[in-house]
Formats: C-alpha cells, sequence, structure tokens
C-alpha cells in the first residue's frame, strides 16, 4: 500500500487526464484508472455511419489503457451510458424545450461523473478520486473544502464544477491545477508521450460531437419540427417581425443563423417557449443588472451574508463582473455593479472571492433590460 494513498483516476485518453494519472504514479500514489463511457452515438443520436469524436471513442479508450499498462497501473472501463443518459441528456433536452440554455458539464460533473467515480472508488478501497479538470481543492480555515482557479487563466476549469458537494471535494485530487497546459504539454513529451502532446482537444458536447445541437433536438424529440415551426419573431414591444424555426432552436444572444433581414443587426434578447415566440433587439439590448439564480450548492462558506461582494461569471469564458449577492426566498438575487451582457436562464452562475469558489447556482431569469 503506497503510504500517499489510493487514487481512482478518471482518464478519457486526452492529455490532461493523461499527464494527471502519470504525475499521481511519479509522485507515489497507488493509481487505478478508469475510463467512463458515457454515450454511445448510434444510440444517444439515432445516427449511424458517423466517427465518434471526442471523450468517448474507442481509440480514447485504448490511449488509455495503454498509458496504465505501460507505467503498470490497472484501468477499467466503466459503462454508465444509463445514468449519464437518463439525466444529463434528458436534462439537456428539457432545458431547451423550457427556452433555457443548458450547460451539460456542469450537469454531469455535478450529478454523474462525481458520484460514479466516488461510488467505484468505495468499492475499489480507493481513498481519493482524481481528474485532470485545471482548478485546485482546498480546505477552508472553518473545515469546509472549496475549489479554486487554476493558474492558467486560459484553461481554467473551475467555473464547471461549483455543484461538487463537500464529501466530493474532500476526496478529490486535482494535480493539474498548479500549472499551465505549455507545461503539461511538455509533461507528456517527458513521459514519453510526444504524440499525446500533439493531439487535438475537443471542445464539444459529448453527446452532440457534430456540434449541431438542433440537429440532436430534431432527432431526439419527435415530430419536435412540426410542433414549433412557424413561431414568431417580435420585437420587445411585441411587433411582428417575421417567422422562425421553433424557439428550442435559438439561445440568448444569438446573432448568426436567424434568417431574417431587418436592415441592422438583430441578437436573440429573450424566449417565451408557451407562444413560441423569440424576442429580437440590438445589442444593447442584451444588457441586464440583475438576475436570479437558483439550485444553489455553497463551497468556501455555508452560506452568504446579505449584500456580499463576489465576482459572478455567466459563462465559461467570462472573466466575471462585481456584484452584490442579496438573499432571496427562491436563491439568490445578483446585483451587477455595471451592465453584464447576455444573462441566458439555464447557465450556470459561478460567484468568486478572489480565486476562490464560493459557490454557484442556475441562472433563473434575468431582470428585465436595462435599456427599457
Amino acid at each position: 500500500m503506497s503510504k500517499k494513498g489510493k487514487v481512482l483516476v478518471a482518464m478519457s485518453g486526452g492529455i490532461d487526464s493523461t499527464v494527471a494519472a502519470l504525475m499521481l504514479h511519479k509522485e507515489g500514489y497507488e493509481v487505478v484508472g478508469i475510463t467512463m463511457k458515457t454515450w454511445d452515438y448510434a444510440t444517444s443520436v439515432g445516427v449511424t455511419g458517423k466517427k465518434e469524436t471526442g471523450c468517448c471513442n474507442l481509440d480514447s479508450f485504448n490511449d488509455a489503457r495503454a498509458a496504465a499498462v505501460e507505467h503498470g497501473f490497472p484501468h477499467f472501463i466503466l459503462d454508465i451510458r444509463e445514468e449519464f443518459g437518463d439525466f444529463v441528456i434528458e436534462n439537456f433536452v428539457d432545458e431547451y424545450l423550457a427556452g433555457r440554455t443548458p450547460n451539460p458539464c456542469v450537469m454531469c460533473n455535478t450529478h454523474i461523473k462525481w458520484r460514479a467515480l466516488l461510488k467505484r472508488a468505495d468499492a475499489m478501497d480507493c481513498e481519493f478520486i482524481a481528474t485532470g479538470h485545471y482548478a485546485t481543492v482546498h480546505q477552508h480555515s472553518n473545515g469546509r473544502y472549496f475549489v479554486r482557479k487554476g493558474i492558467d487563466e486560459t484553461k481554467d476549469q473551475s467555473y464547471v464544477l461549483w455543484g461538487l458537494q463537500q464529501d466530493l471535494l474532500k476526496r478529490t485530487l486535482l494535480p493539474l491545477g498548479g500549472f499551465r497546459k505549455t507545461a503539461i504539454r511538455q509533461m507528456a513529451h517527458d513521459f514519453g508521450y510526444p504524440e499525446l502532446a500533439k493531439k487535438n482537444e475537443s471542445y464539444e458536447i459529448c453527446f452532440v460531437p457534430d456540434n449541431d445541437y438542433r440537429g440532436f433536438l430534431k432527432r431526439r424529440v419527435d415530430g419536435l419540427e412540426e410542433k414549433v415551426d412557424g413561431g414568431l419573431f417580435t420585437d420587445k414591444n411585441g411587433k411582428i417581425l417575421g417567422k422562425h424555426k421553433g424557439y428550442p432552436f435559438y439561445t440568448i444572444g444569438q446573432r448568426k443563423g436567424l434568417d431574417i433581414a431587418l436592415g441592422k443587426p438583430a441578437f436573440v434578447t429573450g424566449i417565451d417557449p408557451d407562444a413560441n415566440i423569440v424576442v429580437l433587439g440590438e445589442e444593447e439590448d442584451l444588457n441586464r443588472q440583475e438576475m436570479l439564480v437558483t439550485k444553489l450548492n455553497w463551497l468556501k462558506y455555508e452560506g452568504i451574508t446579505e449584500g456580499m461582494e463576489a465576482t459572478t461569471k455567466i459563462r465559461y469564458k467570462d472573466k466575471g463582473a462585481l456584484s452584490n449577492l442579496l438573499i432571496h426566498e427562491n436563491g439568490v438575487q445578483v446585483r451587477f455593479y455595471e451592465e453584464v451582457k447576455g444573462v441566458a436562464p439555464g447557465q450556470s452562475a459561478v460567484f468568486y472571492e478572489g480565486d476562490d469558489v464560493i459557490g454557484g447556482g442556475i441562472i433563473q431569469r434575468p431582470a428585465l433590460p436595462t435599456t427599457i
């Protein structure tokens, strides 16, 4: 038994998770690799004859297993397609049908991936679980565990980890958070995997490998096109501007692919699923200064004090904006110091104190445009 302990490492076959496993192995942990099959292209999407891409293909499984075998630690493949599909994919579809914009990676991390890892870690007597995310886990003086940003701002993934609960964080190792991506590529080369160092990264949703979520929805929901076709584009005052192809196929802030000529740039500023209406406006109509956030999970503290200041991120690549967090009967009302653009219900709002994640939740609704 290793003095460092036994750790179950999620290995996708990509550079980050492979280097994470090899780093921990080199540091003296007893490593067990596990690759999770979360979906199947033919059954989940209903399309055959297309090559699987991203993390859930046979090549990736073989790459993960080869690295484990070469370095002398065990590797297993775990089929969680049923667990994944029942929650993540159904939530993805339901959110779009409700006129919201989901974040499936957050849902997967929060409800599926970490729980599946912890369950198998317990079965294998592993004290820890680990992934290749660019972030770190720390324990506050109050005893609570929280996530901190990775030092590489261009790769930081703390935003997608806000939903992890204390029992998960307590046992999580994130060895890449203290390194920049360039250093990880060099490590891959030094470990003897120069081809891995050059491997392309996938930024697609794993179960939508063609990056066409509209096509996925059409294939997933029988008769969806017929049900939602012919809805109306309106302006913020209700004036009819034209017809669209169905509200689930649009997202807040969208500009391209609207197929409507108004003589000036138009943006999706609102979606009414009940009336099948998509509201269009100018870019400034996307500005908001408040929003309601629900389904909260607190990390660094058990909760917040009224008016607590935090930097709030409303999307993965968002730099964040200073705000006050106000206690609301249904969650937290976020009041930004300055207007922010493109608040989309269904996306995650993550609250930071410096580089530390205080907590996060799901954007329920934004306030009315400040331009009205």
